[in-house]
């Protein structure tokens, strides 16, 4: 039963598979193409999940993840207009990457521009075949604006952003997995069952060591390392007072929990 959640566009459809919420981009005559009304509905669902979920899926409708921004909608904009629309697109990427639940997303043909972007915010990236990337932004005159800048130089490097957008470099799947792009890379049609059997995985987890690892990670890489070592021993000591943390830990001393590898 699909309760509890926000009110989505046509443009989205949202699936459940136990505990994990598939979310789908659903324009594939226009490659799933980024328009402002999808944007809105991608960040009101990632600031109200649906109270089952544990874990998101996203992917896509059709043979692509998204080609990125949807071009009907560039419209002549001010300075200012073009500030704030950037900023929107930052909101609601930024509930996903900063949401309460892991994501991974299924990437698929063009992962291109903003759908880049998209993927980016994502916590896992899970690239078939057919996937390519690229960030065309320079070859026409613009500048990412969906948090590409801050985002995807983590995961390649600057250097290797700076040559995508100079020279509108297309990298293919496995290049995009040698990059950093991609987590896992598979076979084409595999995508969403490797995406759900890990999403199925890490809904198993603590729901306080996902949150941890998805919120408290990032900032203790990013910190000097004696605030980051700080911040590990709080949340190392947050994540093993709380009691399914002990619940855990006795079944496991028993014989009862989960061994590496399984």
């Amino acid at each position: 039963m699909l309760d509890e959640v926000v009110a989505l566009p046509a443009s989205l459809i949202l699936e459940r598979s136990g505990e994990a919420a598939v979310l789908m981009l659903n324009r594939p005559e226009k490659r799933n193409a980024l328009d402002d009304a999808t944007i809105v509905a991608i960040g009101e669902f990632f600031a109200r999940p649906p109270s089952w979920a544990r874990a998101v899926v996203l992917a896509a409708v059709g043979p692509h993840f998204s080609a990125g921004l949807d071009l009907g909608e560039l419209t002549e904009r001010d300075a200012v207009d073009g500030f704030f629309h950037s900023r929107m697109w930052h909101e609601a990427f930024a509930r996903i990457e900063s949401g309460t639940l892991p994501v991974i997303a299924v990437l698929t043909g063009a992962v291109v521009g903003g759908g880049l972007e998209l993927a980016a915010a994502a916590h896992l990236r899970v690239a078939e075949e057919s996937a390519f990337f690229a960030l065309p932004e320079g070859q026409r005159g613009l500048f990412v604006g969906g948090g590409a800048s801050v985002r995807v130089p983590r995961l390649v490097g600057a250097h290797r952003m700076t040559d995508m957008m100079l020279t509108g470099r297309v990298l293919t799947a496995d290049e995009g997995a040698v990059a950093g792009l991609v987590n896992y890379r598979v076979a084409n049609g595999e995508g969403l069952a490797k995406a759900l059997e890990l999403a199925t995985s890490i809904a198993g987890n603590s729901a306080i060591t996902n949150y941890a690892v998805i919120h408290a990670l990032p900032r203790i890489v990013q910190a000097a390392p004696e605030t980051g070592l700080l911040l590990e021993s709080l949340m190392a000591a947050v994540a093993q007072s709380s009691q399914e943390a002990k619940e855990r830990m006795n079944a496991f001393l028993n014989g009862h929990g989960r061994k590496v590898g399984e």
